[in-house]
């Protein structure tokens, strides 16, 4: 059984058990949260699909961890001008795991 699901303007397919980074979410390490946005669920080979979403269908999850991933550098250059910006960014993420899923 699996669903897919839409988060922080991604879709994600999911199934019990996964552990998957998604764009960062204002909740804290340990609770649960609850995707509604669910698109599609595959259970014995049917599947449901919604327009555009599933009434009355949801993901559980348990938030593991919120962090920052690996720096990137952003490096702006314009030649003969004399420009040049170097900056650094990281992305924040929430890891969570997928509890269950109702539909």
């Amino acid at each position: 059984m699996y669903a897919i699901i839409k988060t922080g303007g991604k879709q994600y397919r999911v199934e019990e058990g996964d552990i998957l980074r998604v764009e960062k979410l204002n909740v804290d390490e340990g609770s649960d949260i609850s995707f509604d946005e669910v698109l599609a669920i595959s259970e014995d080979g049917a599947l449901k699909v919604g327009d555009p979403v599933l009434e009355g269908s949801k993901v559980e999850a348990k938030v593991i961890k919120q962090g920052r991933g690996k720096k990137i550098t952003v490096f702006k250059f314009k030649p003969k001008k004399n420009y040049r910006k170097k900056q650094g960014h990281r992305q924040p993420f929430t890891q969570v795991q997928i509890s269950k899923i109702i539909g």
